[in-house]
C-alpha cells in the first residue's frame, strides 16, 4: 500500500496524459487486492428470464444496518411451455460473515409474468418497502410493521393502498426532504410516463398536473418509448433518457416497420434515438440537456426538436440505456446499440462534453437487450459492466433477451478511452459456459451506490426457467 501511495501523491506533479497512465495503473493495482476475495455468489434459483430486472426497474436491492435486503422472482414452477410461474421473494446477505438467510415468499401467488418482478427500498425510519405485480396494474403494496432488524423470515407486513391505477417498470428513489420518488408507466406500451413523490413515507402520493412524456400524437399513433431515470446528487432533480419506437398495434401496413440502414422489416424490438430531459421534482418544471423550459407531455416530434440528444441513424437497440453521473454531477449513459447489421452490437459510453454530446466506442456486444451497468468510484474511475459474446444470442426462451459473459471496463480519463480490467464470470465454476444478463447495483437507503457488490442473473438452458440469481462481492 506505500507503493500506492505513492504513485496517487505524484500524480500531481504529472501532465494530464500521464495522470491518465497512473490513474489506470493505479486502478489495476487496487482491484488486484480485491480479486483475491472477490466472490461470485448464488443466492436465488428456479428464476425465468429477467428474475432480477434490467435498467428500467429498480431497485431491487437496499443494504442498510449492516445486512443487505434483496428482491427477486424464483421459485419458478415449469410448465408446457417451459415458462413456469414465479413467486416475488426476498432475502439477506450477511456481508461481513458473506452468508445469505433462507429465501421467503413475499404472496403465494405465482404469476407467469417477468414484469411482475419485486423491487425494493427502505424510507428514513428504516422500514422495508416492496412493491410487486405491476405491470398494467396497480400491483402490491407491502411496507414492514416494524424497523428492519429482525430474521428475514419473520418480517410482518402491512398491505398499503395502492400508489397509482396502473403501473409498469416503476422505479423509485429517495430524494430531497427524505421524500421517495417513483418513476413509472401509466398504462400499455403507448401510454404516457409519468411520476409521483411522498412526503409521508408512502402513505400518500402526489405527482404533477401533467404526464412527462406520451409519444403519441395525431399522426404518430402506436409511437412508444423505454425510460431509465437517476435522481441529481442533491436529490432536487430527476434525470430522464428514453428511446423511442414504433409498435405499430393499429396499423396493418407492414412498411411501418422498414428499415433503411438494413434495407428491410424489423419489428418493435428496434428502440432508436436517445433523447434526455430533467425534471425540477420542487416545483414539476421540465427541462432540456440546454436548460430550456419544455412543455409536457411530451410528443414524438416536440422529442425530436427540443430533446433528442443522438439521433442514432436507424441503429437500434431493445434495452434503454444505463444511466449515471459523472464526476461534475451530469448525466452519462452505456448504450448498446446495432453496428453494420442487426445482429451486430456495441457498447457505447454517452456523455456531453465542451456542449456536445459525444459518444465513445468501447467494444462488441452480442444482443440487443444486454444490460450493463455505469458507476462511478470514489477515485473518479468510471467501470462498465459489459454483457458480451462471441456470436449474436439467438433462440430460446431465456436467451430471447440477451445474456453472455461479464467483463469490467474502465476509464480513467472521463469516458475518453477505456480498457479491459477483467473478465468477471468466464472463469466461475460450475457456472463456465452459462449466459449471464442484467447486472445490477447494490445500493443504500438514499440510493448511494455501495462499491464493490453487483447483481445480475444467469442460466445454463437456454429454454427452461431454471436461472440462478448471484452476488458478486469483493
Amino acid at each position: 500500500m506505500d507503493r500506492l501511495r505513492f504513485l496517487d501523491v505524484n500524480l500531481t506533479d504529472r501532465t494530464d496524459e500521464m495522470k491518465a497512465i497512473f490513474s489506470i495503473l493505479l486502478g489495476f493495482l487496487l482491484y488486484a487486492e480485491a480479486f483475491s476475495t472477490s466472490q461470485i455468489i448464488p443466492f436465488g434459483k428456479n428464476g425465468k428470464f429477467k428474475m432480477l430486472y434490467d435498467a428500467r426497474q429498480r431497485p431491487q436491492s437496499v443494504l442498510i444496518k449492516g445486512n443487505l435486503f434483496i428482491v427477486y422472482n424464483g421459485d419458478a414452477s415449469p410448465t408446457k411451455d417451459d415458462k413456469g410461474k414465479a413467486y416475488p421473494m426476498l432475502i439477506s446477505y450477511d456481508p461481513a460473515k458473506r452468508v445469505f438467510s433462507e429465501p421467503v415468499r413475499l404472496s403465494e401467488k405465482s404469476e407467469s409474468d417477468h414484469h411482475f418482478s419485486p423491487i425494493l427500498w427502505a424510507d428514513e425510519n428504516d422500514h422495508l418497502h416492496v412493491l410487486h405485480g405491476c405491470h398494467r396494474t396497480p400491483g402490491t403494496y407491502l411496507v414492514s410493521k416494524r424497523p428492519v432488524g429482525e430474521e428475514t423470515h419473520a418480517i410482518s407486513w402491512k398491505k398499503m393502498p395502492p400508489i397509482a391505477p396502473k403501473l409498469s417498470y416503476p422505479t423509485v428513489y429517495r430524494i430531497h426532504g427524505d421524500k421517495e420518488v417513483i418513476y413509472y408507466r401509466t398504462d400499455g406500451h403507448t401510454s404516457s410516463w409519468t411520476y409521483k413523490i411522498s412526503a409521508d413515507n408512502g402513505k400518500t402520493w402526489s405527482g404533477p398536473e401533467r404526464d412527462v412524456t406520451d409519444l403519441d400524437a395525431k399522426g404518430r399513433l402506436d409511437w412508444s418509448s423505454y425510460q431509465v431515470k437517476i435522481p441529481s446528487r442533491d436529490g432536487k432533480r430527476l434525470h430522464v433518457v428514453f428511446t423511442d419506437y414504433d409498435d405499430n398495434k393499429n396499423s396493418p401496413a407492414p412498411q411501418r416497420f422498414y428499415n433503411p440502414r438494413y434495407d428491410r422489416l424489423v419489428n418493435n424490438e428496434w428502440k432508436y434515438n436517445l433523447s434526455y430531459l430533467s425534471i425540477d421534482l420542487r416545483n414539476h418544471a421540465v427541462y432540456n440537456a440546454d436548460g430550456a423550459s419544455i412543455t409536457t407531455p411530451v410528443d414524438l416530434d416536440y422529442a425530436k426538436a427540443h430533446c433528442r440528444i443522438w439521433d442514432t441513424a436507424w441503429r437500434g437497440a431493445g434495452i434503454p440505456p444505463v444511466i449515471c453521473l459523472d464526476g461534475k454531477g451530469e448525466p452519462s449513459f452505456l448504450h448498446v446499440l446495432s453496428g453494420k447489421n442487426i445482429r451486430s452490437h456495441d457498447y457505447y459510453y454517452v456523455h456531453r462534453k465542451k456542449g456536445r454530446w459525444k459518444q465513445t466506442l468501447i467494444r462488441s456486444s452480442n444482443h440487443q437487450w444486454n444490460s450493463g451497468h455505469l458507476s462511478l468510484d470514489a477515485k473518479g474511475i468510471l467501470h462498465a459492466y459489459l454483457i458480451v459474446g462471441d456470436g449474436y444470442l439467438a433462440g430460446g426462451y431465456m436467451d430471447k433477451h440477451g445474456g453472455g459473459r461479464i467483463e469490467e471496463w474502465i476509464s480513467a480519463d472521463q469516458g475518453g478511452s477505456w480498457k479491459k480490467l477483467r473478465d468477471v464470470t468466464s472463469n466461475t465454476k460450475p457456472y463456465k459456459g452459462w449466459r449471464f444478463n442484467n447486472v445490477q447495483p447494490v445500493v443504500r437507503p438514499d440510493g448511494k451506490v455501495v462499491e464493490g457488490m453487483l447483481l445480475f442473473y444467469g442460466w445454463e438452458d437456454k429454454d427452461r426457467p431454471e436461472a440462478t440469481a448471484f452476488l458478486f462481492h469483493e
